[in-house]
């Protein structure tokens, strides 16, 4: 098997992601872009996306496949059944810390309309310059303190319910 004839990692970095937020007692979420092969209420669809909490208690028979995301939820109190295309998933987190991993758009630029790239409050920014560390000198007690990165407030994570 050549490697492009290989599945895609993303439904099994979800289902990773997905049990070692279980496993550590928090609320697994999933951000998605939101398309006509997205089955949601598009009445909580906001800018194109909505984020779904996928945890136990907020879903039943959910199934974790690797072409689609399955469960029944509840939203306002009518129960609905959600159907989302893997693809489509471009993030998994943990509500309470923002730990999780986005994954590239699934959306292919047009010379007209370039792709937006997805930011996800609370997910460390991975495109921030790598700054090296000093060695410690010999005979110091301590390393050195690891530069702070520059930059504005600290990222929140906004909740869609």
């Amino acid at each position: 098997m050549q490697a492009l004839d290989s599945t895609s990692t993303r439904p099994y970095l979800i289902r990773a992601l997905y049990e070692w937020c279980t496993d550590n007692g928090l609320t697994p979420y999933v951000a998605v872009l939101v398309d006509d092969s997205v089955q949601v209420p598009r009445e909580y669809v906001k800018d194109g996306e909505i984020v779904l909490n996928i945890s136990f208690d907020a879903t039943s028979s959910l199934k974790l496949g690797n072409d689609f995301i399955e469960f029944k939820a509840r939203f306002a109190g009518t129960p609905r059944e959600i159907l989302v295309p893997i693809g489509r998933v471009i993030a998994i987190y943990a509500r309470e810390n923002g730990q999780g991993m986005a994954f590239p758009s699934p959306v292919a630029a047009t010379p007209e309309e370039p792709a937006k790239p997805f930011t996800l409050a609370g997910v460390p920014d991975t495109t921030s310059k790598v700054v090296p560390l000093s060695p410690v000198e010999p005979g110091g007690d301590e390393p050195p303190e690891p530069p702070r990165p520059a930059g504005g407030p600290r990222p929140a994570l906004k909740r869609i319910k």
